[in-house]
């Protein structure tokens, strides 16, 4: 018998109802993954010490995460974004991260060399983390974002998200009209990834940068435009086949995609944050990353349109 492959329209019509449509985390195991990741990839990149520096603040978050108490969202709230098919959280709520003061006290007793900023953010007014978290978000363009406090603050932010994602049940993630943000907190994917394993074997996952929500996706798909028109795929020769970047020569931006069949360790935000060389081939190559990542600081750029900035890491280097 011959098996017919159902095209990218067909398997978005049986989306909800035949296959996984998302994949919640698991605050028990979504941070150690990650730091673990991190730490495994920083033998021999070029910004390893920033990525081991990134695997212990992911091992605070872990720590934290394990007793962290973030309201649940009401009934009411969850039915109503159902209705309106719009995120859970809308970017535009965040506030203060409920989790800056516990995370912030177990990085201070436990990684010294980020005294100077951990000072500058347990001083800080819950208006000005506020201010800082809606201008990391995009949200506040009067108020300048201060890099040295950012990837701290946004990993409070992750944090907060991250457990409120947790206590979630698949039947309560919207459907929404705008396919590429994440259904829970409404940010743009930090990367995407190709699961193996039960009901999620084969299937093309957007894996939000700040709740760590995964929601399907087909491939050969563009995850900021969504035309499956002119879509390619890069990977750096000699760095093997378990990152690409996904091209689109329609919008002229990429993501990157991480497929588990190759390494079944692969983790999207932290394969994202250490392939730099794939950043830097694609700029030379004249796309634009579609966002950063929230672990990198967005530079400001002078075109508005422009999602994906420069991203300057601990060493002074850009990407």
């Amino acid at each position: 018998m011959v098996q017919r492959i159902l095209e990218p329209a067909e398997i978005e019509s049986i989306d909800h109802i035949a296959i996984a449509r998302v994949r919640l985390p698991d605050r028990a195991e979504v941070f150690s993954a990650r730091a673990q990741r991190l730490r495994q990839l920083a033998a021999s990149n070029p910004i390893g010490p920033y990525l081991e520096l990134m695997a212990t603040v992911a091992d605070a978050q872990h720590a934290v995460a394990r007793t962290l108490q973030i309201p649940p969202l009401a009934a009411d709230a969850i039915e109503r974004a159902g209705e309106h098919c719009m995120p859970l959280v809308p970017a535009q709520d965040a506030g203060a991260p409920l989790s800056a003061a516990a995370l912030f006290t177990h990085l201070a007793d436990t990684v010294p060399a980020l005294a100077a900023p951990l000072a500058a953010l347990r001083t800080m007014s819950p208006d000005a983390l506020a201010t800082q978290v809606q201008a990391l978000l995009g949200l506040h363009d009067a108020a300048p974002v201060d890099t040295t406090i950012a990837p701290l603050l946004m990993a409070a932010l992750q944090l907060d998200r991250t457990v409120l994602a947790s206590q979630l049940h698949e039947q309560d993630i919207p459907v929404l009209d705008v396919h590429t943000v994440c259904p829970v907190c409404g940010t743009p994917p930090v990367a995407s990834i190709v699961r193996i394993g039960g009901r999620y074997q084969g299937l093309r996952y957007l894996h939000c940068g700040l709740c760590a929500t995964e929601w399907h996706m087909v491939r050969v798909k563009c995850s900021h435009c969504e035309t499956t028109e002119g879509i390619s795929y890069y990977a750096v020769e000699g760095h093997g086949e378990a990152l690409k970047a996904e091209t689109c020569d329609q919008c002229h931006h990429y993501r990157k995609i991480a497929y588990m069949e190759k390494d079944p360790m692969v983790e999207p935000l932290a394969d994202d944050l250490a392939s730099l060389a794939l950043d830097v081939m694609m700029g030379d190559a004249g796309y634009g990353r579609a966002n950063g990542n929230p672990l990198l600081w967005l530079a400001n750029d002078d075109d508005p349109d422009d999602e994906h900035g420069d991203v300057e890491v601990a060493d002074g280097g850009r990407r």
